[in-house]
């Protein structure tokens, strides 16, 4: 079988979505395009023998399994490494996409280039009350409807539509490298036109060519489980002598989860030792410049895109 056109990577672990962006990916592909979603540490994946079937007869959907959690990063690569695509999309696995996302993706993109869609917050769904149908915006299941004033139970009803007044194009981050929203930098003339540098980005959807991944040695594993996604992914791009852009004429679909320990929130316990690691091995490494491949300062990046926020003065 020839080589796909593209890969979507999608790194997954106890996800409950997942399902619905792989069917959401697979509705709105355009182009030769596969998706390879890695379950990580799980021994089975979680759907019914009819959707993996369905799946099987598509050839488009690749389901990895990983006994022992490896962590984002790790499944990613993995993911990669299993690719003979053109080009690789990450994506996280609670997302929707644009209608031919993939062709319209891989018409713009240049050898050295990062390509990020647009980005529109997701609804992905509403608790509907059992008892006087009152629907209630995504979130952890309510325990009493606030039209009825019942507490007879709540039905998810699934929405998956972007949020199209919640429009992210450009992010950056700050003197911690911590990844920061950056809506006022669409004011400046560099950042018009349908394709436009962009500092960094939320780290859940990056395009690129697979052989361009590799050259920046695909995502270090050195983070740990999780964390830096967007902050590694654009120093890699920028200061390896490519370039990181947003591509405005298409668009992916992000759902924001924020309670960890409910039924709403990040599917799998991260401490905040963990996420610490992650941004101080992020920090030695970009500002003491000690990537192998990067031929640029971080200095560089920030002058770059000055003024900005947080910045009162250039790195080292």
């Amino acid at each position: 079988m020839s080589a796909k056109g593209l890969s979507v990577l999608i790194p997954s672990r106890n996800e409950m979505f997942l399902l619905n962006t792989i069917n959401n990916i697979l509705a709105n592909i355009e182009g030769d395009t596969e998706v390879i979603a890695v379950l990580d540490g799980e021994e089975q994946p979680h759907f019914g023998r009819r959707q993996l079937r369905h799946w099987d007869e598509s050839g488009r959907v690749i389901l990895i399994s990983c006994k022992e959690p490896i962590g984002q990063q790790g499944v990613t690569n993995l993911a990669a490494r299993t690719s003979t695509a053109k080009y690789v999309m990450k994506l996280d696995a609670h997302c929707a996409v644009d209608k031919g996302f993939d062709v319209k993706l891989m018409s713009d993109c240049e050898k050295d280039w990062t390509v990020i869609p647009r980005l529109y917050n997701l609804h992905g769904f509403d608790w509907k009350c059992n008892a006087c149908g009152n629907r209630t915006y995504q979130g952890p299941k309510p325990d009493k409807c606030t039209v009825c004033n019942e507490s007879r139970g709540f039905e998810m009803v699934i929405v998956w539509e972007p949020r199209i007044k919640r429009r992210t194009d450009f992010a950056r981050f700050d003197n911690t490298l911590h990844f920061q929203y950056w809506s006022k930098y669409e004011k400046r003339p560099e950042a018009q036109g349908d394709i436009a540098d962009v500092m960094s980005s939320v780290g859940a959807c990056f395009f690129m060519h697979r052989e361009r991944f590799w050259e920046l040695e695909g995502l270090d594993e050195g983070h740990g489980f999780w964390g830096q996604f967007g902050t590694e992914i654009a120093c890699k791009s920028w200061l390896s002598g490519g370039r990181q852009v947003v591509n405005k004429k298409t668009w992916y679909s992000h759902m924001f989860r924020t309670k960890q320990g409910t039924d709403w929130g990040f599917p799998y316990q991260i401490s905040g030792n963990q996420q610490d690691r992650a941004r101080e091995y992020s920090r030695n490494l970009w500002f003491n410049n000690a990537w192998p491949k990067q031929v640029k300062k971080l200095r560089w990046l920030v002058e770059k895109f000055w003024p900005v926020p947080d910045w009162n003065e250039l790195p080292a």
